[in-house]
C-alpha cells in the first residue's frame, strides 16, 4: 500500500510538471526570441548563444511601424471601452436588479439573445452603418477611435450586464432600506452602498472587457484604416506580414512590450478579480 501511494504521489507530481513545461514553454521561446540576434524562427534556440537588444531597437527605430503609437492606440481604446462599458452595465444590472417594470424579462432575455450572434457576422453592416454616420459625425465615423469604441460596446454590454445583474442580485436590499429611511436618495444609496460592495464584480467586467478588446482583430481591421489610427494587433500583423521567419525576434520583442498593460492590470487588481471570480460563482 506504501508503494502505491509513493507511486500516485510521483505521478501526479509529474503530472503537474509537464502541464507546467507545456504552459511555460511558448513564453520561454517568445522571450528567447526577443533577445535572439539571428532574429530568424529556422535559427533560434531556447537559449540565446549571443544575447542581444538589437530585436528592441529596431522595434524602437522602425519608422514605417510605429510599435508605440499602434500600443497607445490599443491601451486609449480598450481603456476607453472598459470604463464606459463597467459604467453603463453598472446602471443596467442595478435597474433589472432591483427595479420592476414593463418588459423587464423581455429586456433581460432580449440582451442574452443579442450575444448569441457575434459582431463578426455583422461586420458588413457596422462598416455600412460607421460610414453613414461619419458622413454627419466625423469623429464616429470610419477610422476613428471613438467610433471603433461605440462598437466594441454593443458588443460589451449585453452578457457584462447579466453577470452584473447576478452579483447585484446578492446585495441584501435592507442596506438601501436603511439608506432611504435615514434621507439618501437613490443616486446617493448607489454610489455610496452599492457600488463599493460590488467592486470585485467591476473589476472582472473590466478586465475581460479591456483584455478582450485589446486583443481584437477583425473588426479594428475593418473599421481602421490609416496606419497612424491602428491598434496593436492590426499593426503588428501589417509588421510581420509574409516575412515570419525574418521577422519573428522583433515581433517576439513587440509581444513581450505589448504584454506589459495586462500584466500590470492583473498585478494591481489581482485581488479584487479572485474576490469576484470567487463570489460570483459561489453566490451567483
Amino acid at each position: 500500500m506504501h508503494k502505491l501511494s509513493l507511486w500516485g504521489h510521483v505521478w501526479r507530481h509529474l503530472f503537474i510538471w509537464a502541464a507546467l513545461a507545456f504552459t511555460f514553454f511558448p513564453i520561454v521561446w517568445v522571450v528567447s526570441a526577443s533577445f535572439d540576434g539571428t532574429n530568424t524562427l529556422v535559427q533560434q534556440s531556447v537559449v540565446p548563444i549571443a544575447p542581444t537588444l538589437d530585436n528592441y531597437r529596431m522595434l524602437a527605430q522602425e519608422p514605417r511601424y510605429p510599435f508605440f503609437t499602434w500600443m497607445w492606440n490599443s491601451i486609449k481604446v480598450s481603456g476607453a471601452n472598459a470604463v464606459i462599458s463597467v459604467f453603463l452595465c453598472a446602471l443596467a444590472a442595478y435597474a433589472f436588479s432591483r427595479f420592476r417594470f414593463r418588459g423587464r424579462r423581455a429586456g433581460l432575455f432580449a440582451l442574452i439573445l443579442v450575444q448569441v450572434f457575434p459582431q463578426v457576422l455583422a461586420v458588413v453592416s457596422i462598416y455600412l452603418l460607421l460610414l453613414s454616420i461619419g458622413r454627419y459625425v466625423p469623429g464616429l465615423g470610419l477610422n476613428t477611435h471613438a467610433g471603433l469604441v461605440m462598437v466594441y460596446l454593443g458588443g460589451a454590454i449585453g452578457i457584462n450586464t447579466w453577470l452584473m445583474k447576478g452579483y447585484f442580485d446578492t446585495i441584501p436590499k435592507e442596506l438601501e432600506e436603511s439608506a432611504f429611511i435615514d434621507g439618501a436618495s437613490r443616486f446617493t444609496t448607489f454610489t455610496r452602498i452599492v457600488l463599493p460592495l460590488v467592486r470585485p464584480i467591476l473589476v472582472v467586467v473590466f478586465i475581460l472587457t479591456f483584455i478582450g478588446t485589446y486583443s481584437d482583430y477583425i473588426l479594428a481591421r475593418v473599421l481602421l484604416q490609416s496606419n497612424e489610427q491602428l491598434t496593436l494587433a492590426v499593426g503588428m500583423n501589417l509588421f510581420i506580414g509574409d516575412q515570419y521567419a525574418r521577422r519573428w525576434g522583433v515581433f517576439s520583442a513587440g509581444a513581450l512590450i505589448a504584454s506589459i498593460p495586462i500584466v500590470t492590470i492583473f498585478m494591481l487588481l489581482q485581488k479584487q478579480l479572485i474576490s469576484g471570480l470567487t463570489q460570483g460563482g459561489v453566490k451567483g
